[in-house]
């Protein structure tokens, strides 16, 4: 599955050298650096306490991130993105490089093999109205008159995105070979070598210099974004809409092609209507590696979307800057049950939890699942009304499927089934016949008197996994309780029976529908970086990096309404990222919305740098969530791979910002009394007040002076 899944240093202290190791650097290599970002998308500022965010996209950023990338500004393939865009490149002149349109067939010279081109392909009928063109592509027309006359004509950008300026007149319809092509159409566009793209045409247009030119908007195939080879699974004819366009020769359109907009249909069913052409369901934009639902704009000729900026994230009033306690809402405008997977002691969740109270949503954690049993004592210790499970992941997914067949079967299926039971018959009257019917039972064969609780796997290490009833046996203590296979209560029906209703009432297991928000950290063992002995060949052999896929089967079968998956920032450098595509691609594949943000826990008021890459998933109804700009500086330890830098939570340019100072660990520790290395006490009393905002929001959820 792994083959198929596909610094410079500076004295400044307000600049950011991006680095090629896979290891953190050390911590006084750059204890004085500010998180301020030299790369295709940042810019320096005067002020070391800001976050900036260069632009939406990779064009003429002109920083060199270091020697093996000089040119980023110019060369944007350092950083993998195969958007149609990348693969699409002009001459100096306009024209298109000999490999993009050579017909292999064709021995004449290059120069009649130009004027056949352009006999192929060339714009027809009469020019649209000046009048018109200015209102329908006044920017461009605009740029031309802000060029000076001598000058370069196109657009200080890179030389895919350049725009065209020396623009002299648009037409309508243009010739291609045998067909006549209209503003709208979607095309089938000469790329790199054999390669074929698919963009709908916006505009087209001659250049005082007598070119012919037409602007595309680019679809993406799924293996064109940011999940490249491990998107093979995808469907072949789905595409991905973007807002990325950009200027070319008119004989670089080949064909027409179909291409229509369908609403997502939730879950792996194709959305896929004929044999023939293409549809799109969501956009996707390279700021977060963001795929997303949209909306139909019925306002224009020309099939366009209406869409908010991909790099839209929690304003900053939105954003708590104090560690205070978070108020409570008098009314909540939702309530959301969640399902922590690989839990430990909860800190996910509840932290996702008290976060929720913010936008006034009550999401209750009802369900945790952990391998590590003292983590799932703790977990149960601090929250009582949680469900917590200690069993492994994959047990966890077998037991689900299993439950959903026995509440098909026990309760769901047999709503109008109202015989009671056999223990409400007891209660009722018949205990002394119940009592006395032990003389029935052979020798040898006990009496179930209840099913107490259900697991898949081997609870008592027989060496047979399946599905086991943990029964309570009439006469018995519950210290005598044992685990059974289902295969031996056939003659217990009725007893299963009420276990099974009972546990559908209380939600004791979740079903598909009954979950709103699955969040988890996957083992991060296997990938990280601190692992010397990381299976590079095949990461997927590790049973620590497969529970990734265990987390998205889980994903598929619950079928949420939100996804939030944690893991280090290893997961995007190891194997080529394939692991952190993997995840991302699982979710589109299921036609998630999706989005793919890098953290630093410093940013937010902790003591520590501390890199994760957070994954948010939403049902293609529901609104995708935005990451919470960070409220504090924080000094640089190490940064993410230069391909994910886009990924980076951050500020735009022009946003306002107040960030607080960087919490270092003397705001953490400095209150604390000094420990002898002969200390023999367990609890000891601080020995003066607290200093720093953040020891106060320690110390408040304490009771008396002792540590």
């Amino acid at each position: 599955m792994h083959s198929e899944i596909r610094s410079n240093s500076d004295s400044k202290p307000l600049s950011l050298v991006v680095v090629e190791e896979q290891e953190p650097m050390p911590p006084q290599a750059c204890s004085e650096s500010k998180i301020l970002r030299k790369s295709p998308r940042f810019i320096p500022t005067p002020s070391s306490d800001n976050f900036m965010r260069r632009s939406p996209r990779f064009v003429s950023a002109g920083v060199a991130l270091n020697e093996k990338n000089k040119q980023c500004g110019t060369d944007l393939k350092f950083f993998n993105d195969k958007s149609p865009k990348r693969l699409l490149r002009s001459a100096d002149n306009g024209q298109l490089n000999n490999t993009s349109v050579k017909k292999k067939s064709e021995p004449s010279t290059s120069v009649k093999k130009k004027q056949k081109q352009k006999n192929d392909s060339y714009l027809i009928g009469d020019p649209i109205t000046a009048e018109e063109a200015q209102e329908r592509w006044g920017w461009r027309y605009e740029l031309k008159s802000q060029r000076s006359k001598g000058k370069d004509c196109t657009s200080n950008d890179d030389d895919e995105d350049k725009i065209i300026s020396n623009v002299e007149c648009h037409y309508a319809e243009a010739h291609i070979g045998d067909c006549i092509f209209c503003l709208g159409d979607c095309a089938y566009i000469k790329g790199e070598g054999a390669q074929k793209h698919v963009g709908r045409i916006l505009e087209f247009f001659k250049t005082t210099d007598g070119e012919e030119y037409f602007r595309v908007q680019w679809f993406y195939r799924a293996e064109d974004t940011v999940m490249q080879g491990v998107a093979a699974f995808h469907d072949g004819k789905r595409l991905f809409y973007s807002t990325v366009m950009n200027d070319n020769p008119v004989d670089c359109i080949i064909s027409k092609v179909n291409v229509t907009q369908k609403p997502p249909k939730f879950g792996l069913k194709s959305n896929s209507a004929s044999s023939s052409g293409f549809y799109f369901d969501m956009e996707y934009c390279v700021e977060y590696s963001t795929f997303r639902s949209y909306q139909i704009d019925n306002s224009s000729k020309v099939p366009v979307l209406a869409l908010a900026p991909c790099t839209e994230t929690v304003p900053t009033a939105a954003t708590v800057t104090s560690l205070e306690i978070i108020p409570s809402c008098e009314t909540y405008k939702e309530k959301l049950v969640l399902l922590d997977l690989y839990s430990g002691c909860g800190g996910m969740s509840t932290g996702l939890c008290m976060g929720a109270k913010l936008s006034c949503i009550d999401l209750v954690t009802r369900w945790a699942i952990d391998i590590d049993k003292s983590a799932c004592k703790s977990l149960k210790l601090n929250h009582p009304e949680t469900q917590v499970r200690n069993e492994a992941a994959e047990d966890f997914l077998e037991l689900l499927k299993e439950w959903q067949k026995l509440c098909k079967r026990y309760a769901i299926n047999n709503k109008e089934n109202t015989r009671p039971s056999r223990s409400e018959v007891s209660r009722s009257g018949t205990n002394n016949v119940s009592s006395s019917s032990g003389a029935d039972i052979p020798t040898g064969e006990f009496e179930v008197a209840s099913v107490v609780d259900i697991c898949y796997g081997d609870p008592d290490k027989t060496g047979k996994r399946g599905l086991k009833f943990k029964v309570h046996w009439k006469g018995y203590g519950t210290s005598e309780d044992s685990w059974e296979p289902v295969e031996g209560l056939s003659n217990c029906q009725e007893r299963v029976q009420d276990f099974v209703i009972k546990g559908f009432k209380s939600k004791m297991l979740p079903i598909p529908g009954d979950v709103d928000v699955i969040c988890g950290g996957p083992p991060c063992q296997g990938i990280s970086g601190y692992n010397r002995f990381r299976n590079v060949d095949s990461p997927l052999d590790d049973e620590r990096n497969r529970q990734i896929v265990v987390f998205m089967d889980i994903v598929e079968f619950l079928k949420p309404k939100f996804v939030l998956m944690e893991n280090v920032v290893d997961i995007l450098r190891f194997d080529k990222a394939s692991l952190g595509r993997y995840a991302l691609s699982r979710l589109v594949h299921l036609k998630y919305q999706a989005r793919l943000g890098i953290i630093a826990a410093g940013c937010y008021g902790l003591p520590q740098f501390r890199l994760r890459v957070f994954l948010w998933g939403a049902h293609p109804t529901e609104k995708l969530p935005q990451f919470p700009l960070p409220t504090h500086d924080v000094i640089v330890r190490y940064w993410p791979p230069p391909e994910f830098e886009h990924n980076t939570v951050a500020y735009d340019e022009d946003q306002p910002r107040e960030l607080e100072k960087p919490i270092v660990l003397q705001d953490a520790i400095s209150d604390l009394p000094a420990v002898q290395s002969h200390e023999a006490r367990e609890e000891m009393l601080y020995e003066k007040p607290p200093e720093t905002e953040f020891q106060r929001f320690i110390r408040s959820r304490k009771s008396g002076n002792s540590i």
